[in-house]
């Protein structure tokens, strides 16, 4: 049977001391993540991203700075497929598009009381803290996200 892959944007979000935003899971304990979203038909990654990330954490106050052209898959292990499958969910993964946005706000501006809750608790990590925290079938589309974003949160690019 083929499988496919959805289309998704995840967002890495760095503030001005070099640290990205890493949200919990409101479903699953210990579970940390980036924002990220299904890229609806006609948005391009970019536009995707920016309302994934106001949908998820209330944030507007961020700025644009790259988005990757090509996306890094990852395959949900067998129980996530049967649970997505029991509401109607048929993709075998994601096909995650990365965006890059500085966020020069304050903390204060993060809401996680959405209208729909994914998060209930955030914090600040460096770019290997979150990738060490995500779950381990993410963690090849998080490799990708590590390596071609460290030079700009790091001030190199």
């Amino acid at each position: 049977m083929p499988q496919w892959y959805r289309r998704n944007a995840g967002i890495v979000v760095f503030n001005t001391k070099h640290k990205v935003l890493v949200c919990q899971r409101a479903d699953m304990e210990n579970s940390w993540q980036f924002p990220q979203g299904g890229i609806e038909q006609g948005e391009s990654v970019k536009q995707a991203a920016i309302r994934e990330l106001e949908e998820e954490t209330s944030l507007k106050n961020v700025k644009h700075i790259v988005s990757l052209e090509n996306p890094a898959r990852y395959t949900f292990p067998p129980q996530i497929i049967e649970s997505m499958q029991r509401r109607g969910f048929t993709n075998a993964g994601q096909d995650m598009f990365w965006s890059l946005f500085l966020f020069e706000g304050d903390d204060s501006e993060i809401n996680l009381q959405t209208k729909e809750p994914e998060f209930k608790n955030f914090k600040w990590v460096s770019l290997q803290e979150a990738f060490d925290l995500c779950v381990d079938f993410k963690k090849p589309a998080y490799q990708v996200a590590v390596k071609e974003f460290s030079p700009y949160i790091e001030g190199k690019k």
